[in-house]
Formats: C-alpha cells, structure tokens, sequence
C-alpha cells in the first residue's frame, strides 16, 4: 500500500499529499520500535552495554549462585542439603552465564538496530520530509516575486530586464533544489519500505536468540538433575511414615522396615509385660518425638525404652500411615470372604493361601509382625494381650478398604473381616510362619538373649511337597498339660476350653467392657482415630 501511494504521486505537484501520507507510516513504526526497545530492555537482568562476562558477574543469578555456594561450605558435602546446595549452585552459575551471552547477543542483534531504526534511521527521513516542506516554501516564495516582476515590466517598460532574469534564476534553482530533496525523500522511501523486511527479521531474530538460551539452559539442567536425583536416592535418611512400604526398603537397603524393627526390638526388652500394651495410649508428644527420631533413622532410642506405650503407638501409627494396608488393598475381598467360613480346618488353609499371595516385602514384614505379636500374647496372663484383643486393636491397622463407606460398613468390617481374619493367624502363628525369625534382623541393635518361649512350636507343619497345610497344633486333639509341656503356652488350648466361634465376639466384648468400650461401638472402628488405635 505505501509502495503504491508512492508510485502514485511521484510524478506530480503534491509532495505534501505524498509526505504526510509516508509520515503516518513513518511515525507508527517508530513509536512500535521505540516503545519495542524500551519494553525489551527491561526485560535483561544484565547491565546495558556490558561484555558477557561483566554482565555475569552482575546478575542477580549470579549472586544467588554463589550464595547457594556458600551455604554448600557452610553445610559440607557430608550432608544431603550441602551436596543439594553445591550441585545446584554450580548450575545456577552456568545458567546464569547462558543468560549474560543471550543478554549480549539480544542487544546486539536486536535492541541496538531496532534502537538505530527508531532513534536515527527514521527521524533523518522525517527531516527531509521538514527540508522538502521548507524548501518548498522558498521555491513558491521566488515564484511569487518573479511573477510579481514580470507584471511590473509588462507596465512599466522603464523596468531592467536584469532583474527579472535574476528573479528567474533565482526560482528555478529553488525548483531545482526542490525537485533534488523531493527526488532524495523518495529514494529514502524506496529504501525504507524495501527493508520493512529486515525491520520484521529483528523480532523473528529475538525468538530465535531466547530459543537458543533456553535449549542451551535445558541441557544444563538435564545434566545436572540426574546428578541431583542420584545424591536424593542414595541418601537413606528419608521419612518412612507415609512412604509406600517397597520405597522406603528400596531406599534403605533393608527387609524390614525400620520403624517395625526398631519397635519390636524396644517392645521385646521392655514393653512383653507391659498391660493394655497397643491398647493403652501414649503421651503425644512423647510418641510425635519417637516417629521424628525413627524418621531421621537415628540410632539414639535410648530414652524411648522406659516408655513401651509410645513405641507401641509409633508403630500402631507407621503401619496406619501407610500409602496401602500391609495386606494390601488388592486381597482385601479375598480376606473378607475367608473371614466368614466356618469350617477351621478350611479357614486356616484359606487364609494361609492368601498369605502367600502377598507381594515379597509384605509378605516379609507381615510374617516379621505376625510372629512378634505371637510372643506378646505368650505373656497374655500379665499383659492381658490375648490373640483375640491384638487383633482387635492392632487388626485395622493392618488391614482397611481402599474405599471406607459408612460408619456400620466399618464396624462390620472390623468386628467380622478383620479380627476374623488377623486373630487366627496370631494364634496359629508357627503354622503359617514355620521358620524361625531373627528380629534384630539388621544387626543394628544389641541382641538380646534367647528365649525358649520366643517359638510356640519348634516343629515343621509344613509340608514342602503340598500346597495343603497341616492341622495347626492348636486345632489337634490333645490334653492341655501336654501343650503346655510341649512350649504352646497360653495361646493353646485344649479343645474343652475352647470356645466356639460363635462367642468370639463375646470374649473381645468382655475384654472391653471394664474400659467402657463395645467392641462393636463405633469409637475404636477407625483406624485413624479411635480410642485404642490413637
């Protein structure tokens, strides 16, 4: 369009018609230009017109660089935040010098012609469009005279031609003068719609030079955060409350998650006789300082041994806090379909099957927990902690819907599913768990001395050729003196003391009465926030 309103008026008398319309042009793209270059330069961080390598040391990124380097120092590298700190700043520092070279280039390529365009390029054009206007004024003002001469002498023939000749000369060398500016503000016209091009390829440039910067940014931070990632993985000192069971023995290198290990082993030297043990509720601060220490998998437990009450919440609290119940999600119908047989015999092979359906560290932690709970109900004359009153208590921390409905749903699934379930695997323990179990299986702690009592049955009812289990020993007929005798303690008993399943229910009930609690009440069914699970 400028092109062809130039073409139109080139060849005639109107060169103000002709620049105004130019000047209109002229004057948008440089207020674009100008307000372009303004704008842009606010966007650097760097000092205007510094090379790249003052202009690094002046950045803001710069300093926080070397101030993630101090802190490095401060800290050493022997810890988790110092090794964070001294990677991280020696990557800040080389985005901060990828910065300082595009800031340079930026100004270079782009803020310095679109500064030249606006501040000189276009104002010498709008100069001579002023010169032509003036130089028009004086043509028009020698014509006016040479006209007014050339009158005088038509009347007054006394009048020099001398004069009129000057006058003559005098307005054809402003016509000249003219036409030469005029022919000059259109060839700078020419030039300047002819490069209209090269002004676009400024900004075209900018993008190019900031998709450069930060190609080159995203290859220091892609080197660098699989380094980051390695120090983070291989740092053991991690939370384990509210970590997934796999990831937490991942990163610690264990078989046996450490708050159940560093539990069992404080609850076996001081809290076997310790009554209501799982029951009774803790100090809270006291059990919030345990979970901190177990955290930071610090070794200073000391002080926590003369308190079995608040080690037997921290792990009540681990197991609750898991991502997934440690019998899994994914078995739990199965679970709750073997909690309602009735036939022992096909019950126990059920729920055995089921064991072994659980995913390797589960199933290992599970047996690890399952066979420390078989000792503590041994001392159930003095702890008071029978099979059937851990599984009430300790049960819904092992195992919860994905999904938990209403407040009756629950109560059946903790009065039914889950203490059906978790109650005859503690008391059948040795059955379903033949092997012994070392639980200072880390070796951190100091061993304790053996124990006759730690195994209720020293034989082997597994049969390797079978998938069919064996009758459990409590299930055998035989006289109670005898299992007595044989190491079974108080967790076996003769069939005539036995009760049937039907008055489970009564026992748990009965063992709660005198705390004023139902088994069946709803205060104690959540897991997060009942009385015996707090």
């Amino acid at each position: 369009g400028l092109l062809l309103t130039l073409m139109t008026h080139q060849n005639t008398d109107k060169p103000h018609s002709f620049c105004c319309c130019i000047e209109r042009r002229l004057d948008n793209v440089r207020s674009v230009c100008h307000t372009s270059c303004k704008r842009l330069g606010m966007c650097l961080h760097g000092q205007s017109g510094t090379d790249a390598e003052k202009r690094h040391k002046k950045l803001p990124l710069t300093a926080f660089a070397q101030n993630m380097q101090e802190g490095a120092l401060q800290l050493s590298d022997e810890t988790l935040l110092g090794k964070m700190l001294e990677t991280c700043g020696e990557a800040e520092n080389k985005l901060a010098m990828e910065l300082s070279h595009h800031e340079v280039q930026v100004e270079k390529d782009i803020l310095e012609p679109l500064n030249l365009l606006s501040e000189t390029e276009i104002p010498n054009i709008q100069k001579q469009r002023k010169q032509l206007a003036k130089l028009v004024l004086d043509w028009d003002s020698a014509r006016a005279r040479w006209n007014q001469a050339h009158k005088t002498s038509a009347t007054n023939f006394q009048g020099l031609p001398s004069k009129i000749d000057s006058l003559k000369e005098e307005m054809d060398e402003a016509g000249n003068k003219v036409e030469q500016c005029k022919d000059q503000l259109a060839a700078d016209m020419y030039n300047f719609i002819s490069k209209e091009g090269d002004y676009a390829r400024y900004f075209v440039s900018l993008l190019e030079a900031q998709a450069d910067y930060h190609r080159k940014a995203l290859a220091v931070l892609e080197k660098v955060l699989p380094e980051i990632q390695a120090h983070q993985d291989k740092w053991s000192e991690k939370p384990a409350f509210g970590t997934p069971l796999e990831e937490h023995l991942k990163r610690s290198g264990r078989e046996i998650a450490l708050p159940i290990e560093a539990c069992v082993m404080m609850l076996l030297e001081t809290g076997m006789k310790e009554e209501g043990l799982f029951r009774i509720a803790a100090g809270a601060s006291k059990l919030k300082k345990l979970k901190a220490a177990l955290d930071c998998s610090t070794s200073q437990l000391d002080e926590f041994y003369s308190d079995p009450h608040a080690v037997a919440g921290a792990l009540k609290s681990y197991l609750r806090e898991l991502p997934e119940p440690l019998m899994t999600y994914a078995l739990y119908e199965e679970w709750a379909q073997v909690a309602n047989i009735q036939d022992q015999d096909k019950k126990l092979q059920d729920l055995w099957r089921i064991c072994q359906k659980l995913p390797k560290h589960n199933l290992a932690n599970f047996r690890y927990l399952i066979k420390f709970l078989a000792k503590l109900a041994q001392y159930s004359d003095v702890n008071k902690m029978t099979p059937s009153n851990i599984a009430i208590v300790l049960g819904p921390n092992l195992l919860w819907a994905k999904n938990e409905g209403s407040l009756a749903e629950m109560a059946a699934a903790t009065s039914v599913h889950v203490v059906a379930v978790v109650e005859p695997i503690i008391q059948h323990a040795n059955w379903f768990f033949p092997e012994e179990v070392d639980f200072n299986v880390s070796g951190a702690f100091v061993a304790l001395p053996a124990v006759n009592s730690n195994h209720l049955h020293t034989g082997n009812d597994y049969d390797s050729g079978t998938l069919e289990r064996k009758r459990p020993i409590s299930m055998a007929v035989m006289d109670g003196e005898q299992l007595r005798k044989e190491g079974v303690g108080t967790l076996v008993q003769p069939p005539a003391m036995q009760q049937s399943q039907q008055k489970k229910p009564q026992r748990a009930q009965n063992f709660l009465v005198p705390f004023g609690i139902s088994h069946l009440s709803p205060p104690f069914l959540c897991r997060r926030t009942c009385l015996l699970c707090v």
